[in-house]
């Protein structure tokens, strides 16, 4: 049996600090509904990018970070293929993220440097940056 996306991701590796992020914000429950979902999930390599000191303060900020992550996921089970004919999609969070193909699929800034990770509930494609903030 495939296992929910969280639980999905930590398994998968390259995944650790966004594991600890949706525990630290309490949205385990929320990624263990039936969904379906499409997480765009920002790799250990992807958190390292931030600011100095940005991943400190979200961690300390319960509510934004939880904002934030809503914001690297939608509701659908969406293929890298489906993800790819897309302009935008809405997140959890109500905003859009822009998708493009300007080399290689892209939401928003961030490349999917890793696709189709199948979960019980949805799928997780890896991205290379953390999405901050999207288009309302």
């Amino acid at each position: 049996m495939k296992t929910r996306p969280h639980d999905t991701a930590r398994d998968a590796g390259g995944f650790r600090t966004l594991t600890a992020a949706i525990a630290a914000a309490g949205l385990e429950k929320i990624l263990k509904d039936p969904g379906p979902f499409t997480m765009f999930a920002p790799t250990d390599e992807a958190f390292k990018k931030l600011p100095p000191g940005a991943l400190d303060a979200l961690l300390k900020d319960k509510a934004k970070l939880g904002a934030v992550l809503a914001c690297h996921v939608v509701t659908g089970k969406l293929s890298s293929g489906q993800v790819a004919k897309l302009e935008h999609a809405t997140t959890l969070q109500g905003a859009d993220v822009v998708i493009s193909r300007n080399g290689g699929v892209r939401v928003d800034r961030a490349h999917v440097v890793k696709a189709d990770i199948e979960a019980s509930n949805g799928i997780i494609h890896g991205i290379d940056e953390v999405i901050l903030s999207v288009s309302t």
